[in-house]
């Protein structure tokens, strides 16, 4: 009867609900089961044959709660890394509410601890009165009935220690997961306020943007309609135009300029046949009468061609021809160096002189020379005052010759004009750059030829020359007045091959 009864109130003890529900209700779900814990942490008895009471063997054993929990923080720290910032405040969240479940459990599971030590207590004393009444083999029963329940009290205060210690544990994993989950949820809400700073932020931007484009719509659309109207109103103004068939005032001034530059043309043509008819007058007088005589305009940018008198062609090829240039004044005669052909083209130097040709034919020589001075080309002045208040200026030219040799006329070449020097280019590649120097030479070419009047020569020093061409002969006058001037501010006189100087 003893033994039943231990039996009994161990099965009771052993199998009892701790979470106080009825047999009909669920098992209360959770990582961990107190009867499951209790069942495998505490020895199993059964009443076997004479009385004896057997122990069974045990099952297997479940992980403590504190492995459990510590294998389940390691996972989730972990996997910490791999989550956003809201599936981690989840995940926080999910941890805090397992840990509280632990706890609860712990709770439980002290709460059943304390039910057997009394339960325990109960049977030891109920043990103790009945070993008083009984004798015999009923009474060694009894004692190793107490000495089994001392054990099985012995073991319940080890559990009861280590529920303690698991009990610490898990509060302060709660405590841990709980500043966690607050620190997930400031970040999560932090982050929110940000995101919708930034969506406030981009939306203002949009807004600002559409406000900027209908405003250019706006402005593109009245800009269009101005633009719409002044060209109706020039294409009003053009056909009233061209109905009434009036030239327009620069046309007006250009047709102006071209009768008055032909009329002066032909005044000066007259002039110089007038002065011819004069000198020749004069000649006959004195029984001198001419052979030779200059054809062609007395100005610069002109040719002068040496032709005979009566009108006859003269082959040159065996006659000696050398140009001067004579001042009005002094009346000196000074030799132009390299002018020995039939035509010459005069330079800047020559405005305001006579040009004199003297021809030796036959052992005798005969004088042809300009009725009047050379004059200067109009405008040309004003042109190279506006050129020398740049720092340099450019000419595209074509190279003739390199050192007395004929080049070929394709390529193009820029030659600069500076304050301090000069330099001829061909693209990225410069073919000569010198400075203003005593050595240097400048003029015109002298050796006659159709393109004389648009063509200069340079010799930039002793070992290097070149005769350019400029595509019109007032930018080759220009380049050469713009260059002795620039030269002159350096203190050198730029001067052609044997030309006198004053220093």
């Amino acid at each position: 009867i003893i033994s039943q009864t231990l039996i009994c109130y161990m099965t009771w003890a052993a199998t009892l609900d701790y979470g106080r529900k009825t047999k009909n209700e669920d098992i209360r779900p959770g990582p961990l089961r107190p009867a499951n814990i209790i069942r495998n942490k505490f020895p199993t008895y059964k009443n076997g044959s004479n009385g004896i009471v057997i122990k069974l063997a045990d099952g297997p054993e479940v992980p403590p709660l504190k492995e459990v929990v510590a294998k389940e923080t390691e996972e989730l720290l972990d996997r910490r890394q791999r989550f956003s910032v809201r599936e981690l405040a989840m995940k926080f969240e999910k941890g805090l509410n397992t840990a509280t479940l632990l706890s609860k459990e712990v709770k439980w599971r002290q709460v059943a601890l304390l039910e057997r030590d009394i339960l325990l207590k109960n049977l030891k004393s109920v043990l103790e009165s009945l070993r008083g009444q009984v004798t015999g083999k009923t009474k060694d029963e009894i004692e190793e009935s107490i000495s089994m329940v001392e054990i099985l009290a012995v073991q319940l205060s080890k559990r009861e220690a280590e529920l303690i210690q698991q009990k610490t544990e898990v509060t302060e994993l709660a405590k841990s997961l709980k500043l966690a989950s607050e620190d997930a949820k400031r970040i999560v809400e932090e982050e929110r306020v940000n995101a919708n700073t930034e969506v406030e932020s981009a939306r203002s931007a949009v807004q600002r943007v559409q406000e900027a484009l209908q405003e250019h719509e706006k402005m593109s659309k009245r800009t269009g309609k101005q633009d719409m109207e002044e060209l109706k109103k020039e294409v009003r103004v053009a056909r009233r135009i061209k109905m009434l068939h009036c030239p327009s005032k620069a046309m007006d001034l250009e047709n102006e300029i071209k009768t008055l530059r032909k009329t002066f043309t032909e005044k000066s043509v007259d002039c110089v046949n007038l002065l011819k008819e004069l000198e020749l007058h004069k000649r006959l007088k004195g029984n001198d009468i001419p052979v030779f005589d200059l054809e062609g305009l007395q100005c610069l940018g002109s040719m002068l061609h040496i032709v005979c008198q009566n009108g006859t062609p003269m082959d040159f090829s065996n006659i000696s021809v050398q140009w001067f240039r004579i001042h009005p004044k002094e009346s000196n005669k000074e030799i132009i160096s390299g002018a020995t052909r039939p035509a010459y083209a005069p330079e800047p130097n020559d405005v305001g002189r006579y040009m004199q040709a003297e021809i030796n034919f036959g052992g005798e020589t005969a004088i042809a020379k300009t009725a009047g001075l050379v004059d200067p080309d109009a405008g040309l002045v004003d042109y190279v005052e506006t050129l020398v208040r740049k720092p340099e200026t450019e000419f595209n030219v074509v190279v003739l010759q390199l050192n007395g040799i004929d080049q070929p006329k394709e390529a193009v070449h820029v030659l600069n004009v500076g304050r301090l020097r000069m330099r001829l280019s061909k693209g990225k590649t410069v073919v000569a750059k010198e400075f203003y120097s005593s050595s240097m030479q400048l003029c015109g070419v002298r050796g006659g030829g159709e393109a004389a009047s648009q063509a200069m020569f340079w010799r930039p020093r002793s070992d290097l020359s070149f005769a350019v061409a400029f595509e019109t002969a007032r930018e080759r006058n220009a380049a050469i007045m713009l260059a002795r001037r620039f030269a002159i501010d350096c203190n050198i006189i730029l001067a052609g091959p044997g030309d006198k100087t004053p220093w």
